[in-house]
C-alpha cells in the first residue's frame, strides 16, 4: 500500500512508550506498566480511557517491544467462535497478546469464553474500553486484569502531537505548512489524538496548490474545511458532547419535544443506547428528585431495560423514559443539597460527631458518655424528638432546601411543622 493512503494518525502511531504523548503516569520512568514492559511480563489488563488517548497505541508498542505473537480482535464484528480460535491458535505458541478493542461490547458469554484462557496465561487480554470496566466487565474477567487509567491528552500534549506530525512525517514534513491557530483543530477533535492528526491532514490536503505555495492553518479555515469534510455526528467527537447537552437541557427545560427530536438524532448517529440510559438515570436525581420521586425508578428501569433488550427496541423504551422525565415537574433541591454539604466539610473539616449521636458498643464508651441523652425518635409523640443532628459548629445549617413545587411544598410544610424556625422552612 502507498504511504499515501495510510492516514496520518497511522503513519504517526509510536512504537515505543519514550514516544507515546501524555500518560506519563503509565509510560513514564518508574512507572509500573512501563516496567512491566521492560521485564517482559506483561499481565493481563484493560486499559480504560477517552477515545483516542493511547489504547491501541500502548498495545501495538507491548506487542512490538516483546515480539510475541499478537492478535486483535473488535468487540464490534468478533464473537466467541474468533475467540476460541485465537486461543486455539495461542496454544502451540509462546505465550500470545490478544487485543480487544471495545470489550465492553461483549456480552457475558463472550467474556466468559476468554476467563480459562487468561487465567492458565495461554494468552495475555489487553482490552481496550472507554466505559467503566466496574460496570461493563464481568468481575470474574475484571478480576484477573490490571486496570490502567488514561487521562485526556491536555492541550500541550495536542500541540506537541501537531507539532511532531509537521516535523516528522514523510508527507507533511515536505509542505510549507504554518499552524497559525490550532484552538480549532483541537476543539473539533475532541482530546481525540487520532482525529486531530487525520482532521490535520484532511486540513493541509484541502489548502494545497499547485504549484504549492505557503499553508496558513487558521481556525477560520479548520471550521469552514470541518463543516464541508467531517459528520454531522461523531459519537466520540465534538458532535457527541453538543447533542448529548441538547438533549440533557430538553428534558430540564420540560420540552418533550425537542428531548426526543435529540434522542432521535443520538440513536441515528449510532451513540451507545446505554450511555443514553445512564444520562438519564443521573438527570432523574438530579433535575426531578423530590419533586417526583418515581422518575428515578422509571429512570433506573429504563437503563435496566435497555442492558436486557438492546437496540433498535431499546429507542421505545428511551422515548418513553425521556418524554416521561421532560414532562415531569423539576427540582435540583437534591443535587444542591449535597453540593452545599460537600462544601461544608471541605471549609469546616472534620467536626466530631456530637456525644449522643455516638454508637456505644463497648462499657468504655459509655463510660465516656457515648449515646447519652440520645431521644429514640420512635419513642415521642409523632415518631419525633427535636434534638440536634449536626455537629454543634453546623447547627441550624440548612443545606436541603424544598423546591418550590407540589410534591416538595408539602415537604416543605411537613418539615417546617417538626423543626419551626430552625432550618428556616
Amino acid at each position: 500500500m502507498s504511504i499515501a493512503n495510510i492516514p496520518l494518525a497511522e503513519r504517526m502511531r509510536p512504537v515505543s512508550l519514550d514516544d507515546l504523548s501524555g500518560q506519563e503516569h503509565l509510560a513514564g520512568k518508574g512507572s509500573i506498566l512501563r516496567a512491566s514492559i521492560e521485564q517482559g511480563k506483561v499481565p493481563s489488563m484493560i486499559l480504560w480511557g477517552p477515545p483516542g488517548t493511547g489504547k491501541t497505541t500502548i498495545a501495538n508498542i507491548i506487542a512490538h517491544t516483546l515480539q510475541v505473537p499478537f492478535y486483535t480482535l473488535s468487540a464490534i464484528s468478533s464473537g466467541v467462535k474468533e475467540i476460541r480460535e485465537v486461543i486455539e491458535q495461542s496454544k502451540n505458541q509462546e505465550r500470545s497478546i490478544l487485543f480487544i478493542d471495545e470489550i465492553h461490547r461483549f456480552n457475558k458469554g463472550q467474556q466468559d469464553a476468554l476467563l480459562g484462557a487468561v487465567e492458565k496465561g495461554v494468552v495475555a487480554l489487553i482490552g481496550a474500553t472507554t466505559e467503566n470496566p466496574s460496570f461493563e466487565v464481568n468481575s470474574a474477567l475484571l478480576s484477573r486484569c490490571q486496570v490502567y487509567v488514561l487521562k485526556p491528552l491536555s492541550e500541550a500534549d495536542l500541540n506537541g502531537l501537531l507539532k511532531t506530525a509537521l516535523e516528522k512525517d514523510e508527507i507533511l514534513n515536505k509542505l510549507p505548512v504554518e499552524l497559525k491557530e490550532t484552538a480549532a483543530l483541537i476543539a473539533i477533535s475532541g482530546g481525540d489524538a487520532r482525529k486531530l492528526l487525520n482532521l490535520l491532514e484532511i486540513v493541509t490536503a484541502a489548502l494545497t496548490t499547485d504549484p504549492p505555495s505557503p499553508i496558513v492553518v487558521t481556525d477560520e479555515k479548520v471550521m469552514e474545511i470541518a463543516q464541508q469534510r467531517i459528520a454531522r455526528y461523531d459519537k466520540s467527537g465534538e458532535q457527541h458532547y453538543d447533542i448529548i447537552s441538547a438533549f440533557i437541557k430538553s428534558i430540564r427545560g420540560s420540552d418533550p419535544n425537542a428531548a426526543v427530536y435529540w434522542l432521535a438524532r443520538m440513536i441515528e448517529g449510532g451513540e451507545d443506547v446505554k450511555f443514553i440510559a445512564r444520562r438519564l438515570v443521573i438527570l432523574a436525581s438530579e433535575d426531578i428528585g423530590n419533586a417526583n420521586p418515581t422518575a428515578l425508578v422509571m429512570a433506573n428501569a429504563a437503563f435496566e431495560a435497555v442492558n436486557k433488550i438492546g437496540y433498535p427496541e431499546s429507542r421505545i423504551i428511551l422515548s418513553q423514559c425521556a418524554t416521561y422525565l421532560a414532562s415531569s415537574p423539576k427540582s435540583n433541591a437534591s443535587y444542591m443539597a449535597i453540593n452545599d454539604a460537600l462544601a461544608a466539610v471541605k471549609d469546616h473539616g472534620d467536626l466530631p460527631v456530637p456525644l449522643h449521636l455516638r454508637n456505644a458498643p463497648t462499657r468504655l464508651m459509655k463510660n465516656l458518655d457515648y449515646g447519652k441523652g440520645y431521644q429514640y425518635s420512635h419513642s415521642y409523640d409523632k415518631n419525633f424528638s427535636r434534638q440536634e443532628y449536626l455537629p454543634e459548629k453546623l447547627s441550624g445549617s440548612s443545606f436541603y432546601v424544598p423546591g418550590k413545587n407540589p410534591r416538595e411544598e408539602e415537604l416543605r410544610k411537613f418539615l417546617k411543622n417538626l423543626w419551626g424556625d430552625k432550618y428556616k422552612y
